[in-house]
């Protein structure tokens, strides 16, 4: 006799106790063979709002844990993913259940076949139905010799509401975040989400400040059909966003065709290593770009300084942004590599904190500030 009523009040609770998804799957396998169950596999397939993931899947293994697996957006279209009992149940709504062990039960199913010289007997699909009315699934398999029994089946079909609620908060949350890392930045996005949303809540930051510029977008737009344009934009930006990213840097916002970005310097004794981090990835954006795009040209400012970071906006419309004089700064650096003939070009304080000798430009006066500013050049990888 399996009891699993002590597994069922857990998951009514909100499992407490586990601080992730993979937690209260890992939870409840284990709960659920201490209970007598005998459980060989589970998984969780949860489809996922995301830019270049279609879903995850959760697939705990008796006596290896919970791994963790995210599907790209082109499997959806894959043969694997259509000939999955996943597929099916999503697409259905329907459960499944095949006794691996019947003479004849269908394997209709590819990975039957996997699951059976594993060693699984039998094995369940049932659907995990959200609130809003998304169908994701779950799946059980065990490898005892007789299957599962009828009474073992039915309470793990009594346990799938109270999964799918606390599926469904999971999928939320890191629907949430996944969102908030696409349109404001990772750490922008934590501190959205940790409750910095009231305007004027900011905070200074000493950051070596990055502001880059498309050449010629103008006639371009005039030349190129809007998908052409979008394209051409897509491949501009995937030339920087990677570079900024490998190298600690946050996109802060898109500009048109401009990007702001910032590298946080944190304390005094980090600038030089920040400005080196800004150089690396300045510099591989320059060979991504003369790489993939050699026909485009662009500008790129390198500032290092204090800048606000925070909520700035009008009534319950709010960015979350970098301002200030530093940013400023950037912008009419970014407006003189065209003038100067330089790709990219370093204000006097990054200059100082880079670890290596940038090339002297000179004073200019720039709209805005008072006092001459001098400019430097950073030279280019196979320029």
């Amino acid at each position: 006799m399996t009891d699993t009523g002590a597994v069922m009040r857990w998951l009514i609770a909100g499992a407490p106790g586990a601080a992730a998804a993979e937690e209260v799957l890992s939870g409840t396998c284990e709960r659920l063979l201490a209970a007598g169950l005998p459980l060989t596999r589970a998984a969780a397939f949860v489809e996922m709002l995301h830019p270049d993931i279609m879903g995850r899947a959760l697939i705990w293994r008796a006596g290896e844990g919970v791994s963790i697996n995210d599907a790209p957006l082109a499997f959806r279209d894959s043969d694997v993913f259509r000939d999955s009992p996943v597929s099916a149940v999503g697409r259905t709504g329907v459960g499944l259940r095949r006794r691996l062990i019947d003479p004849g039960c269908p394997f209709d199913f590819p990975i039957l076949a996997d699951l059976r010289e594993q060693g699984v007997t039998d094995f369940l699909a049932m659907p995990l139905r959200f609130t809003n009315g998304d169908v994701q699934v779950g799946t059980w398999a065990t490898a005892a010799p007789q299957g599962f029994a009828d009474p073992q089946v039915a309470a793990l079909e009594a346990l799938m509401a109270p999964l799918a609620r606390l599926a469904e908060i999971w999928a939320m949350r890191r629907t949430a975040t996944t969102l908030l890392d696409t349109y404001v930045g990772r750490n922008a996005g934590a501190r959205i989400l940790a409750g910095h949303i009231r305007r004027g809540d900011t905070e200074s930051v000493r950051a070596a400040v990055w502001l880059s510029d498309l050449r010629g977008f103008t006639p371009l737009a005039d030349r190129l059909s809007p998908a052409e344009l979008t394209a051409t934009l897509n491949l501009y930006f995937d030339c920087q966003v990677p570079a900024i990213a490998e190298h600690g840097g946050e996109v802060l916002k898109f500009l048109g065709d401009g990007l702001l970005a910032i590298f946080p310097a944190g304390v005094e004794a980090a600038a030089a290593a920040t400005c080196a981090a800004a150089l690396r990835a300045a510099r591989q954006a320059s060979a991504e770009l003369a790489a993939k795009a050699p026909d485009l040209r662009h500008g790129l400012a390198l500032h290092f300084g204090d800048v606000l970071w925070g909520n700035v906006g009008g009534g319950n419309r709010l960015d979350f942004t970098c301002i200030g004089p530093a940013v400023n700064l950037a912008a009419r650096i970014e407006g003189m590599t065209a003038d100067l003939g330089h790709p990219i070009i370093a204000s006097q304080e990054f200059a100082h904190h880079a670890p290596e000798q940038l090339t002297p430009l000179g004073a200019f006066s720039l709209r805005g500030f008072a006092t001459p500013q001098r400019l430097f050049a950073v030279p280019v990888l196979g320029a």
